[in-house]
C-alpha cells in the first residue's frame, strides 16, 4: 500500500520524545518493514489550533500543498495517528475526500465530557466530525474502545493492543555493571524513573517518586534514585530531590530512545505513577528489560502492567502505599526477580508490535482494497 500518514498532535521526528511519538513511529516502521510505502503528509500541529485563529490560514495552505503533492501520487489510504479534542485532525477528512481514498484513524479518542467546558467544546465537535468521517478507527485502549462504540458501529472500530519491539529492550548485564559503577551505586538498590520535565502530570509524577523514595530513606533504607529526562521543571525537581534525598538522586538527562534499555538494565525497580497516562510505553519497555513496575492504578496503566504479577499498582495519590510497594520489591530480591521475569515474558507474549500490528495491517489492506503477495523474506508487495 501507499499510505499518506499524518499526526496532528505531534509529527514524526518531533524534538520532544513521548509515548505518542514512540507509538506513531512504531506504526510507520512496522508498515515500512512489511513493504508498504508510508509518506508523511504534513507536519502541521493542530494542538489547540481552534483557539489560534492566526494559524487557520495554514490549514488552507497545507491542504493545497497536499493536493499538489499527492493528487498524481495515487495513494491507497490516509492514516491519521491520534485525533482527540486537544488536537483534532483538521486535514485528513477533507484531504482524503479530495484524493478519493479511504480515511482511517489510529488512536481516535471520544470523550463526551469535553463538550461540557467552553475551552474544549470546539475541539470536541471538530474531533467528533473527524471520527465520524473515518472509514475505520483503531484504538489501543480498551476504555477508548467502549467510548468509540457509543459513537460508531462496532464494525468500524477495532482494538489493537499496544506494542513495542521486544528485541530493542533486552536486559544487558554489561550495561548494568558499567552504569552502576559510574553511579557508585555499589550494592544499593536502584530505583529508575523517566519522563519529560514538563509542567504537567509528567513532572507531578516525578515529584511523587522523589517524595516516596525520600520517605524510604528517612526510614533508614539505603536507596539510589536515577531519573532520566529533561525540561523546564528540572530546577524544581532538583531542588526537591536535594531536600528529600540529598546526594542520593542522580539526574542523567535526556536519553536517546535506543539507549534506554541500558538504564532499565541497571535498575532494580521502575517507579512512575503514570497519572492520567493514556498508556505509558515506558512501562512496557521497563518490563521487557525485566524490571517490575510500581505505579498508580489509573487510566491506561493497567493495560500495560499486570498488578501483582509484573508490578504493583496502588490507589491514586496514595504516597505511603506507593512508597511501601517500592520498599517491598527492594527488600525481596526473589520476588523482584520473579516479577521481572514475568514482566519480560508478559510483554513478549502480549505486547510484541510485530504480532499485534498484523491485525492492523490486514484491516488496512482490506479497506484499501489491495491485493498483495508475500515474498520469501515475509515482506508484502503490490
Amino acid at each position: 500500500m501507499k499510505i499518506c500518514f499524518y499526526a496532528p498532535f505531534k509529527p514524526l521526528g518531533h524534538a520532544h520524545p513521548s509515548g505518542d511519538l514512540v507509538t506513531a513511529t512504531g506504526i510507520v516502521d512496522y508498515l515500512q518493514q512489511r513493504g508498504h510505502h508510508v509518506f508523511p503528509a504534513s507536519t502541521l500541529r493542530c494542538r489547540w489550533i481552534y483557539w489560534k485563529p492566526w494559524r487557520w490560514p495554514l490549514l488552507l495552505r497545507e491542504n493545497r500543498r497536499i493536493m499538489r503533492r499527492f493528487s498524481p501520487f495515487r495513494a491507497d489510504l490516509w492514516l491519521t495517528y491520534h485525533s482527540y479534542y486537544k488536537a483534532p485532525d483538521l486535514l485528513g477528512p477533507a484531504a482524503s475526500r479530495q484524493l478519493k481514498i479511504p480515511y482511517v484513524i489510529f488512536q481516535g479518542i471520544y470523550a463526551t465530557k469535553r463538550k461540557r467546558k467552553l475551552q474544549t467544546l470546539p475541539g470536541f465537535y471538530l474531533n467528533k466530525y473527524s471520527l465520524q468521517a473515518a472509514r475505520h478507527v483503531f484504538t489501543n485502549k480498551k476504555i477508548d474502545l467502549l467510548n468509540l462504540e457509543r459513537l460508531l458501529p462496532d464494525e468500524r472500530v477495532t482494538y489493537v493492543a499496544p506494542g513495542i519491539c521486544p528485541q530493542d529492550f533486552c536486559f544487558d548485564a554489561a550495561a548494568r555493571e558499567q552504569l552502576r559503577s559510574r553511579w557508585n551505586a555499589g550494592d544499593n538498590p536502584v530505583v529508575f524513573s523517566a519522563a519529560m520535565f514538563r509542567s504537567d502530570v509528567k513532572s507531578e509524577g516525578l515529584t511523587w517518586v522523589i517524595r516516596a523514595c525520600g520517605q524510604l530513606q528517612r526510614q533508614g533504607r539505603r536507596i539510589e534514585l536515577v531519573i532520566a529526562g529533561d525540561g523546564k521543571e528540572k530546577k524544581k525537581l532538583q531542588q526537591l530531590a536535594a531536600e528529600q534525598m540529598p546526594g542520593r538522586v542522580r539526574f542523567v538527562g535526556k536519553i536517546r530512545h535506543n539507549q534506554m534499555y541500558r538504564y532499565y538494565s541497571a535498575a532494580d525497580v521502575f517507579a512512575f505513577p503514570g497519572i492520567n497516562e493514556s498508556l505509558g510505553m515506558v512501562f512496557l519497555e521497563a518490563q521487557c528489560c525485566g524490571l517490575p513496575v510500581v505505579a498508580f492504578n489509573n487510566a491506561g496503566v493497567p493495560e500495560a502492567v499486570q498488578n501483582g504479577k509484573t508490578g504493583t499498582l496502588v490507589p491514586m495519590y496514595a504516597l505511603t502505599p506507593f512508597a511501601n510497594a517500592i520498599a517491598e520489591l527492594l527488600s525481596d530480591r526473589d520476588r523482584r526477580r520473579r516479577m521481572g521475569r514475568a514482566a519480560a515474558s508478559y510483554v513478549r507474549k502480549h505486547h510484541d508490535i510485530s504480532k499485534n500490528y498484523r491485525a492492523l495491517e490486514s484491516k488496512l489492506e482490506k479497506i484499501a482494497g489491495r491485493r498483495q503477495r508475500t515474498t520469501d523474506d515475509g515482506r508484502r508487495t503490490f
